[in-house]
């Protein structure tokens, strides 16, 4: 951790700017594989809060490749986190030839006009799996934004988002408190309160100091695609 928050992220700024650090970490995370209270955390959070750092978390395996080249070649250092359940349940076509992903740049993975659902990672794809159930549930179009990069945060593509839908709900996986979510619900609050019809809604993981060995417990820690269809449902009621 020093190595990373004392002297990487700092480099630049101590040096006004005269010396950088081009350094890419790769960081496996996540749960809902089993592995048990060391072995799936999702600790995003602590080098969100260090200046000075890049933090990605792709969903797809086409901004994974794309993301990972923006950020060797970037000049500063950068942790790439990689959910360890994407590795195995989603596959995608990818080129061969050589492409990048911008980093700090979010995409809008699926549009729509009802409410904005927010994630990034495995949560994701979660998250699409309950926009397409609650359209053909209830009609409602939820335009899903992939925030790719967590820190710097592109804040202008969600708030244009929430802009023209009205709600939004936030999906991570990282505990609730000081997750990523409460960042986005802080910013949508003070630059796009007067276009919010209902209150932010947040699906996260419950604050417990480590994530449970048990299949049953693990399931209830976990955000789901019921949850996050529950959270859109209510929602939408407002």
């Amino acid at each position: 951790m020093d190595p990373i928050a004392e002297q990487a992220a700092k480099l630049r700024y101590r040096s006004a700017g005269t010396q950088t650090c081009p350094l890419t970490i790769r960081v496996c995370y996540g749960g809902g594989v089993g592995g048990g209270l060391y072995h799936s955390q999702t600790n995003t959070s602590w080098f969100i809060h260090t200046s000075g750092l890049i933090v990605v978390a792709p969903s797809s395996p086409y901004d994974a490749k794309g993301l990972l080249k923006s950020a060797i070649r970037n000049e500063d250092p950068v942790l790439f986190f990689e959910h360890k359940k994407l590795y195995r349940s989603i596959k995608e076509e990818v080129p061969g030839d050589d492409y990048t992903v911008p980093l700090m740049k979010a995409a809008i993975k699926r549009k729509g006009s009802d409410v904005t659902a927010i994630s990034h990672g495995y949560t994701l794809q979660l998250t699409l799996q309950a926009a397409e159930d609650i359209r053909k549930k209830h009609g409602a179009e939820v335009e899903v934004v992939d925030l790719r990069t967590l820190a710097p945060l592109d804040k202008d593509t969600f708030l244009e988002s929430v802009a023209r839908t009205s709600r939004v709900v936030v999906v991570h996986e990282a505990n609730r408190t000081l997750g990523i979510g409460a960042e986005i619900s802080a910013i949508i609050a003070e630059e796009a309160f007067d276009c919010l019809d209902a209150p932010i809604a947040r699906v996260t993981a419950p604050d417990i100091p480590a994530i449970p060995a048990s299949p049953p417990l693990e399931q209830f820690y976990m955000p789901s695609v019921e949850k996050i269809v529950d959270a859109l449902e209510r929602t939408l009621e407002y």
